[in-house]
């Protein structure tokens, strides 16, 4: 992964390379990444690939939360992973939503990526793109296999339309998905109606909805993103579902376990989704098995598992930081291969062992 080194002096006083350390901005990592749709797919794909079999380490992550504010939360992702990329690192990624009021994204993150030879970080991305992006790239990637057993969505629905949606259509459109209409569901008018803005700057000509309620848009959508900040389930009639739509479940918590239960499910990883009272850990509770989950998307990727076309079937992925890594060592790759790191000459200062 490191481009350069310095040394400092171990114990037995033989030299240990350093890696220098760089800071890579958000614009950075914007231009790294833009108009790379597929291979950030592919990326994304060798990840879960390199995860399934076991060459990775993703403990669970860690949740900051705050007793008097429990809307906020802050969160660690640590993980390391191996195959081509071999690199370790923590993303720390808060979200605050009372930061939308104020006009200012209701995430902020940042990534650290550190060398596996010596353990010493060698880089800080800004990681609120890479976050978007590779929650972006994962829900791409399974709307594609997922979509292989049955007819092809042609109608797309997104509930919920920030930063995450956005991401989201743009990789679909990215990576040759096509629809005849886009439907838009919000809490929040404005947002609705910017959502439609960006859509129709982005060179989409089919029809586009604004839906009021949550049901319309749901019956009319064969394809359902769910890219809300909800906390808790919210919908919670199966019947909603009985055109057997394809459902991104991103954000988690939408989902009543009434819903799940009537459908087929997939995950990113079972550990890990059924933890803080997601959807599939609220069934988990509820049932105490399961045996409702179909499998990972590792297990479609593999052919393990051939997803229902007689169903409703939901993607819930709890987002892996084996994700985030491969995202961010792509980036750092690319701008420092572009001569465009910015490094901190005197970020280890202490290497000498007794001064």
């Amino acid at each position: 992964m490191t481009t350069h080194s310095f040394t400092a002096e171990s114990a037995s006083a033989d030299p240990v390379a350093v890696p220098p350390f760089a800071v890579i901005s958000g614009a950075q990592v914007q231009q790294a990444l833009a108009g790379r749709e597929r291979e950030v797919v592919d990326l994304v794909e060798t990840a879960y690939r390199v995860h399934g079999s076991g060459d990775s380490v993703n403990p669970p992550s860690y949740f900051l939360r705050f007793p008097d504010r429990p809307a906020d939360r802050i969160i660690a992702l640590p993980a390391s992973l191996g195959g081509k990329t071999e690199v370790a690192g923590l993303k720390w990624i808060s979200s605050f939503p009372g930061n939308v009021a104020a006009g200012i994204p209701r995430a902020s993150a940042v990534l650290i990526l550190n060398d596996l030879a010596t353990g010493y970080p060698f880089a800080c991305l800004e990681s609120s793109i890479i976050s978007a992006t590779r929650t972006a790239a994962s829900a791409a990637l399974a709307a594609d296999w997922l979509s292989r057993t049955r007819q092809r969505p042609r109608r797309v629905g997104f509930f919920g339309v920030g930063l995450i949606a956005r991401y989201l259509h743009t990789f679909l459109a990215g990576t040759g998905w096509e629809f005849d209409e886009i439907n838009v569901h919000d809490l929040h008018p404005d947002s609705a109606a910017g959502f439609r803005g960006y859509l129709e700057q982005s060179g989409f000509t089919g029809e586009i909805s604004v839906h009021e309620t949550a049901e319309g848009l749901i019956r009319d959508s064969e394809l359902v993103v769910f890219a809300t900040i909800a906390g808790e389930p919210h919908v919670h009639d199966p019947s909603w579902f009985s055109h057997h739509p394809l459902v991104l479940h991103v954000s988690l918590r939408d989902l009543a376990p009434e819903v799940l239960l009537a459908s087929a499910n997939i995950v990113d990883d079972v550990e890990h989704c059924l933890k803080a009272n997601t959807s599939p850990h609220l069934v988990q509770q509820r049932t105490g098995s399961r045996d409702f989950l179909l499998g990972t998307l590792d297990d479609v990727l593999s052919g393990r598992v051939s997803p229902p076309a007689d169903q409703p079937l939901i993607f819930s992925p709890f987002g892996l930081g084996v994700l985030d890594l491969a995202v961010g060592a792509f980036v750092h790759e690319r701008v420092s291969d572009a001569g465009g790191l910015h490094v901190i000459e005197d970020f280890f200062h202490e290497l000498r062992r007794y001064g």
